[in-house]
C-alpha cells in the first residue's frame, strides 16, 4: 500500500504513522528525512540537495518529485510506504510517478494546532515562535488544499478528525483504508521474518544512544552487560570496571566466550514472541553472535557497527558523568581483543559513522531499522 499522510502541523502525523507501521508492516518517512540522507550522498544529486539545505531556499518542484522518486525507487519501498510532507503542491501531485492508494488527511482546527504546537518540546527548531506557526499553517492551507481536491476527485483522500484520541484517529484511518481494526492487528497482515540488530562498537561510539532511540521507537532491547554490572554490585558493592572485569573473566570460565549470549537467550526468546525487531545492546564476542545464529535459526540476525573518529569519541567520554577517566587506546585494545569484539566489528551488516548531529545520528538509524524490518 502506498500511503500519504496530510494535514498541518500539530494534527498529529508522525504519531499515527508510526501506529500504522506497525499495522501494515511498512515504512514510514518524511520528505525532511529524504532530503537530509541524499543531503549526505557524494553523488550530483547529494551535492544540489546539501547546497539547497544550506541556503535556506526552496527546493523546486521538479526536483522535489525527481528526489522522491529516485528514493522510493529502492528495495524496501516496493511493498509501500506512508509518506509524510510530500506532495505539498497541485504540480507535485500531478506529476508523482509512483501511484498513491489512497491519501488520508487528518484535519484539526488552526487554534487547536497552535495550541499543539506552542506546548511541544520541540528544541530543534528555532522558528517556533506564534507567528512562525501561523505563517506555515496558511502556507499549508494555501498550498495543499489544492491537492486534496485533486485526490477528492480521484476518490483517494480519506478524512479524519484530528481532534479525537490517539486510538479514534487511528481507527478511523483503518476503516478509511478498508481495512478492519481487531484485537490491535489487521486481519491480512502477514508477519515477517523476526530479527535480532546487535549494536557493537568501541567505548563512546554511542552504542547507548542508539539503543535509547530504538528503545523510544517502542523496540524490546536486551543488554547483555545488565547481568554483569548486577553482579558486580552485589558482590563487590559496586559497578567499577575491575569489578565488571572479575565477574565477566568469570562468566566466561564458566560457560565460555559466549557468556553473555548463553545469560541472556532467555530474555531474547521471550522478546521475539511478541516483537519483530529486538535490539541487542553490549553483544561484545563474535562467539556471541555464532552462538546466537546457532540457537536462533529462524531468526534473522544482523550486526550495527558504530564508529566515532578516534579524538571526537574520546573527547565525548572525557565529558561523561562517570567513568570519564577510563579512556584510551588500552582500553580500546583489550575491547578488541580481550573481549574478542574486533572480529564482529570487522563483519558487522551495517556501519554508521556518528562523528555529527544527534539528527544526522538519528537519520543513519532509522535508514538501518527499515532495511532491517522491511527488507
Amino acid at each position: 500500500m502506498k500511503l500519504v499522510l496530510t494535514g498541518i502541523q500539530g494534527a498529529g502525523k508522525s504519531t499515527q504513522g508510526n501506529l500504522l507501521v506497525k499495522q501494515l508492516g511498512i515504512p514510514y518517512l518524511s520528505t525532511g528525512h529524504i532530503f537530509r540522507q541524499i543531503a549526505r550522498e557524494r553523488t550530483t544529486l547529494g551535492r544540489y540537495m546539501k547546497e539547497v539545505i544550506n541556503s535556506g531556499t526552496l527546493v523546486p518542484d521538479e526536483k522535489v518529485i525527481e528526489i522522491v522518486n529516485t528514493y522510493l525507487s529502492r528495495p524496501e519501498y516496493n511493498k509501500g510506504y506512508i509518506l509524510d510532507g510530500f506532495p505539498r503542491t497541485l504540480a507535485q501531485a500531478k506529476k508523482f510517478s509512483n501511484n498513491v492508494d489512497h491519501v488520508v488527511h487528518v484535519e484539526i482546527p488552526d487554534k487547536e494546532a497552535l495550541w499543539r504546537l506552542a506546548y511541544r518540546d520541540d528544541a530543534d527548531r528555532d522558528d517556533n515562535t506564534i507567528q512562525a506557526l501561523r505563517r506555515r499553517i496558511e502556507s499549508f492551507h494555501k498550498h495543499t488544499k489544492p491537492v486534496l481536491e485533486y485526490y477528492e476527485k480521484k476518490k483517494r483522500l480519506v478524512e479524519v478528525d484530528g481532534t479525537q484520541s490517539i486510538q479514534e484517529v487511528n481507527e478511523t484511518i483503518l476503516k478509511g483504508l478498508g481495512k478492519e481494526f481487531v484485537k490491535n492487528k489487521i486481519r491480512n497482515w502477514k508477519q515477517r521474518k523476526k530479527a535480532i540488530l546487535a549494536i557493537v562498537g568501541l567505548p563512546g561510539a554511542g552504542k547507548t544512544d542508539a539503543s535509547a532511540y530504538y528503545h523510544e521507537k517502542g523496540l524490546p532491547v536486551v543488554r547483555f552487560g545488565k547481568i554483569v554490572v548486577e553482579m558486580a554490585k552485589k558482590e563487590s558493592g559496586d559497578s567499577a570496571e575491575s569489578s565488571e572485569k572479575t565477574v565477566r573473566e568469570r562468566l566466561r570460565a564458566e560457560h565460555g566466550l559466549e557468556a553473555m549470549a548463553v545469560l541472556n537467550e532467555k530474555k531474547l526468546r521471550s522478546a521475539l514472541v511478541k516483537n519483530m525487531v529486538v535490539i541487542v545492546d553490549g553483544m561484545r564476542s563474535w562467539e556471541e553472535l555464532q552462538y546466537l545464529k546457532k540457537k536462533l535459526k529462524n531468526v534473522r540476525i544482523y550486526v550495527l557497527a558504530i564508529h566515532v573518529d578516534k579524538k571526537l569519541r574520546y573527547a565525548r567520554m572525557s565529558q561523561r558523568k562517570s567513568r570519564a577517566n577510563n579512556t584510551g587506546e588500552q582500553r580500546d585494545v583489550n575491547e578488541l581483543i580481550n573481549l574478542n569484539m574486533g572480529a564482529t566489528i570487522s563483519f558487522s551488516d551495517f556501519l554508521i559513522k556518528n562523528n555529527f548531529s544527534i539528527e544526522d545520528f538519528h537519520d543513519k538509524l532509522e535508514e538501518v531499522y527499515r532495511e532491517v524490518y522491511f527488507g
